[in-house]
């Protein structure tokens, strides 16, 4: 008889921080083929994405109660090419080795060649779909074991990733923040892309299975409803979506270059970034295994 392991808060955290790292890298290779003049934004964003990653990793290993204790176990992991966590090693040691090396050189102001950052840009993509895989090796848990969920976290990890160097420049870097008028435009239309995935995730899951169908419904209408729609859909997706419609479509240019309107667009960035730590939280928290009757 096998058991599945149950995960619980720092895995959540870690699965965030992973995500978010990807995409604020990916977000800064946006901004080199679309807004090539916004030089400190892309820095902002690798500077995030390799530091998240990290501090990720260290919540993990501290769940994993290994690191200091027992450092072989993530070395055992590479043992088995067949397996989602070796992959998962993998990916984030490339990672974390080419984003490391784009940050020194932007510290040295020395030119990121292309071929490096597209091959960062691949194994950050690698990555942001690798935490909803992880999950999906969970079997018995059918919120888990879900062909959306890889593709949820990777478009949750892209839209975080540019809200989070988004945040940062309007506060640091406001003439260029007001000059990136297409990655503001991509990154309006990923919530609505997220809205329709976890409503597809939370119908697919509820005919699959009694446990999917009891998961979800501790999502939508049990003990974590409250979470799900006010902090999830309500601050994550539906608020973030009305800010920036309004400012993107609505208001005019020189309000949208307005302090106020930066506020107002570091509001909407701060609620994509609760809620794409919420959609973890609660993927990990509200999944129930399917049971079995000896």
């Amino acid at each position: 008889m096998s058991f599945e392991p149950i995960w619980g808060a720092p895995i959540a955290w870690y699965l965030f921080l992973a995500g978010l790292g990807g995409g604020a890298f990916v977000t800064s290779a946006f901004l080199r083929w679309r807004h090539p003049e916004a030089v400190n934004m892309r820095k902002a964003g690798h500077v995030i994405a390799p530091v998240v990653v990290m501090i990720g990793l260290v919540l993990l290993m501290v769940d994993a109660e290994a690191g200091l204790h027992n450092p072989l176990r993530f070395a055992l992991l590479l043992h088995n090419p067949f397996s989602v966590m070796t992959w998962g090693v993998v990916f984030l040691a490339a990672f974390m080795v080419i984003s490391l090396v784009v940050l020194v050189l932007d510290i040295l102001k020395k030119h990121v060649p292309a071929w490096l950052e597209m091959a960062g840009v691949v194994f950050a993509v690698c990555v942001a779909m690798y935490t909803g895989a992880l999950l999906g090796v969970c079997k018995t848990f059918p919120l888990w074991n879900n062909a959306l969920l890889p593709i949820l976290f990777l478009v949750s990890a892209m839209s975080a990733g540019a809200a989070s160097v988004l945040f940062v420049a309007v506060f640091r870097h406001a003439d260029e923040f007001n000059k990136a008028g297409v990655l503001k435009k991509f990154h309006f239309c990923l919530p609505l892309i997220e809205m329709v995935l976890v409503a597809s995730l939370c119908f697919i899951t509820s005919y699959n299975s009694t446990a999917g169908f009891e998961s979800v419904m501790g999502l939508v209408a049990g003990d974590w409803a409250l979470w799900f729609w006010l902090g999830l859909v309500l601050v994550g997706l539906v608020l973030p979506t009305a800010l920036e419609t309004w400012l993107l479509f609505f208001s005019s240019k020189e309000f949208e270059e307005s302090k106020k309107a930066h506020i107002i667009s570091a509001a909407s960035d701060a609620g994509v970034l609760v809620g794409g730590f919420l959609l973890r939280y609660l993927v990990v928290m509200a999944a129930l295994p399917v049971t079995f009757v000896m």
